[in-house]
């Protein structure tokens, strides 16, 4: 059967093939060096029975026909690290494909450690090696060579078998829920829309913000993706992150001013580019209500940092215990919060996550619960109630 599909008859009867699979691996190859927009190449769909590259550039071919499977609620759709294959579908079809299944975040639920490869999950679950030989080719070059194909195929063909065995490890950890809360996340179709007005969020602030500069932050960020979005360019093609952040700090009102900005010169501060950021500037300056000031952040209480490497340990322990990864768990700044105040707005304080450490660091944090090494590993040991506490 053919593995390579470059016309719209044969896709469309591939598709149909589908219809009533339980599951279909998917793939995605593009390109995006030198553009905003993720150039689709090829798409690889793997179903029970067989698995097929599609020439996503082949001349005249419509990808209908794979849009309306990717939005056919009764087959589940197999990624691994899903988002920018889920970004370049919305692109396409305007909705995220649904529902989905992510084996990268399966496999931190199941303990296979932070951001999994998919080589590694290969090698694990599949008892498969990957040639990643071609990993870096040029998919945009036609034609496609036979061991491109190879290689594109192979990603799905043992992405189905990757998928099985960590739906039987959630069945069997009773992790199905601490999946689907992740999965909910990662179909938000927010995620996907590049709105120039939240631009700005992108950025991460280091120490005061004030209303002033957030609003010049987001007017500049804001004209910076629409310019790249209507020319097609990389971000960093119009204008550097750390340009837009001097921009906002100093908010340029003349050439002159601007022209000082560190990696824009005088060049740009003069030609038409200059003046779109001036315009840009004067926006956010008359904004009449910019985001809220981002105060400085707080000084950490005296004592805090050993009792934040407490959590730390404890946090690693956990998740060795439960066998799940502790990026998905608590983050070092959620860490931090929580030694600082018992009702951080952190995930770790909530829903499972709470269940497997969060009150445990609660407990740890107020003297209610120690730890101690033993037998090769550290262990938990409630303390008795303290008087007066």
């Amino acid at each position: 059967m053919t593995t390579l599909i470059s016309d719209t008859d044969a896709l469309a009867e591939f598709c149909a093939r589908q219809k009533g699979t339980k599951f279909v691996a998917v793939d995605t190859e593009f390109m995006r060096e030198r553009t905003y927009w993720p150039i689709l190449c090829v798409v690889q769909v793997a179903g029970p029975e067989e698995a097929v590259a599609i020439d996503a550039l082949a001349p005249g071919i419509e990808l209908a026909p794979l849009l309306a499977l990717m939005a056919d609620s009764e087959i589940l759709k197999v990624f691994h690290a899903a988002r920018q294959d889920l970004e370049i579908f919305v692109q396409l079809s305007g909705q995220v494909p649904h529902p989905i299944f992510d084996t990268q975040i399966a496999a931190m639920v199941c303990g296979f450690g932070d951001s999994a490869s998919y080589e590694t999950l290969v090698k694990r679950l599949a008892r498969a090696n990957l040639d990643k030989a071609s990993r870096f080719t040029d998919w945009a070059h036609r034609p496609l060579t036979p061991r491109q194909i190879e290689y594109a195929l192979a990603d799905v063909v043992h992405l189905r078998t990757v998928y099985e065995r960590l739906q039987e490890l959630l069945a069997q950890n009773g992790r199905a829920l601490w999946f689907a809360e992740e999965m909910a996340d990662l179909i938000d179709p927010a995620l996907y829309r590049g709105e120039p007005a939240e631009a700005w969020r992108r950025f991460r602030l280091r120490g005061r913000a004030d209303r002033r500069m957030l609003g010049v932050l987001r007017a500049v960020a804001a004209w910076r993706e629409a310019a790249a979005q209507q020319r097609d360019l990389p971000r960093g093609r119009i204008m550097r992150d750390e340009a837009i952040l001097e921009i906002a700090t100093h908010a340029p009102k003349s050439i002159e001013s601007l022209a000082r900005t560190r990696s824009l010169g005088r060049g740009v501060a003069e030609g038409k580019l200059g003046r779109d950021i001036l315009e840009a500037v004067a926006r956010g300056l008359a904004d009449p209500d910019p985001p809220p000031a981002i105060p400085a952040k707080a000084e950490a209480p005296p004592g805090i940092g050993p009792l934040i490497e407490l959590l730390r340990v404890l946090l690693k322990q956990r998740c060795e215990d439960f066998q799940v990864a502790q990026k998905l768990v608590a983050s070092a700044d959620d860490l931090e919060a929580i030694a600082a105040d018992d009702n951080a707005p952190v995930r770790a304080l909530s829903g499972w996550r709470r269940e497997i450490f969060g009150k445990d660091a609660l407990a740890l944090k107020h003297g209610e619960l120690a730890l101690t090494a033993g037998k090769s590993r550290i262990e938990l040991v409630p303390l008795p109630e303290r008087e007066g506490a």
